[in-house]
């Protein structure tokens, strides 16, 4: 289960030549669970067919404001009603205008002027269209309204040159999307700082001291926070991953640098969820120089990193919901259990990461929970099965949420 299961999603698609995008995003959204309801402007005939959008969603398209929906219903009415969230992609100047004026000549506009659904916008047009001043102005009325808007971003477009004006990836609106259906979540209104991946301690210029974390979990966490409703902050270490749309981005390198961003962006946050996999020691020394091979044996002194989580229970005690990780290998138990009174966290997700399916870079995990209870002999603890990373975020965070209501109450 995701945040588009069961959805309904109406899909705008306007007349541009980046329209031929929206079918991929249409089969994206049907592949995550959504039920898609496909419009199609006039202008957006003239690229892309209705077939193309029955044959992925396998329902009626849309195009004309006199059309009825199966039961007989006002399709420019009931598509609006229904919605759990309107996207509109590509989103033309022509379209940005009606939107913000409240034209009401195409079924579009009509739906749109209907729903009580989150609208999501993602404009795609020439550099000069995108920058001048009516579309600027209609951007600015549209967002004052709480429209989401995602991009565009620069790059090539089609007249043959490179600007600002290219639609956004189809990753990010489909990640402004969730964040837009998400906004009433659990975790609505509060602040949440996650922390993702690993650190790299350097030796020299060149090399480091470090683990094989690949973000995924944390990353997946960051996600999961914001479909919750969080306005999330994702401190990361160096990974191989994409940024999640509609978090606020802090790039670290080493221990110290992490220590330092996480306690401060857990200033006023409800939570913090430390899924990185921070490295426990770093070289006394660093060289400035490449270290050359000579052949004899090199011994590096280190030194411990700071306990982050520890740092964070001191400066900010239970006001902050605390979750940790615990990546071990062999019996988890007496170790998580260990970490979840050492450091004063509220929860420890545990791993085993010699377990198939459940260690560094891989898309699943086995986690176990264990939470402060009022059972002196041991926490609580949930054992969940082996699941995709994104599940198990999701299952972290709610759990998390539930923590946060309790502690405010």
């Amino acid at each position: 289960m995701n945040a588009l299961t069961g959805k309904r999603v109406v899909l705008g698609v306007c007349g541009s030549i980046a329209s031929f995008k929206a079918a991929q995003l249409c089969s994206s959204l049907v592949q995550l669970g959504a039920e898609v309801d496909v419009i199609l402007t006039e202008s957006a005939r003239e690229f892309v067919t209705p077939l193309t959008f029955q044959a992925l969603t396998r329902r009626t398209v849309y195009t004309d404001i006199h059309e009825a929906m199966p039961d007989l219903s006002s399709a420019h009415v009931e598509l609006g009603m229904r919605a759990d969230v309107v996207v509109i992609c590509p989103a033309t100047a022509t379209t940005l205008s009606r939107l913000a004026h409240g034209f009401a000549d195409d079924l579009l506009a009509c739906t749109v002027l209907a729903t009580r659904a989150p609208v999501v916008i993602a404009p795609a047009m020439n550099v000069n269209m995108w920058n001048h001043p009516a579309t600027q102005a209609n951007i600015a009325t549209l967002t004052a309204r709480r429209v989401c808007q995602v991009g565009p971003v620069a790059g090539y477009l089609a007249e043959g040159i490179t600007g600002m004006g290219r639609l956004s990836p189809l990753e990010d609106v489909i990640g402004a999307v969730r964040q837009a259906l998400g906004r009433n979540g659990a975790l609505a209104g509060r602040c949440v700082v996650v922390t993702a991946g690993g650190t790299h301690e350097p030796l020299d210029p060149v090399r480091f001291v470090g683990n094989r974390s690949s973000g995924k979990m944390g990353y997946a966490l960051a996600e999961a926070a914001r479909d919750a409703g969080a306005d999330v902050t994702l401190v990361s270490g160096p990974v191989s991953l994409p940024q999640p749309w509609g978090v606020t981005f802090v790039q670290v390198g080493t221990a110290s640098q992490m220590a330092d961003a996480t306690l401060a962006a857990s200033e006023g946050a409800a939570a913090l969820i430390m899924a990185a996999a921070v490295a426990d020691y770093r070289p006394v020394s660093v060289a400035d120089q490449k270290m050359k091979r000579s052949g004899d044996a090199l011994r590096i002194e280190l030194t411990p990193n700071p306990d982050i989580l520890a740092s964070v229970t001191s400066r900010f005690g239970d006001a902050l919901v605390k979750v940790g990780f615990a990546a071990e290998t062999g019996e988890v138990t007496a170790e998580a259990t260990r970490k979840l009174h050492a450091k004063g966290a509220h929860l420890i997700c545990a791993n085993d990461v010699t377990e198939a399916g459940s260690g560094f870079g891989t898309d699943t995990n086995r986690v176990t929970m264990f939470a402060r209870g009022g059972d002196p002999t041991g926490p609580e603890v949930e054992h969940l099965p082996t699941l995709p990373k994104d599940e198990v975020a999701r299952l972290i965070v709610a759990r998390t949420a539930a923590l946060v209501t309790s502690l405010r109450r």
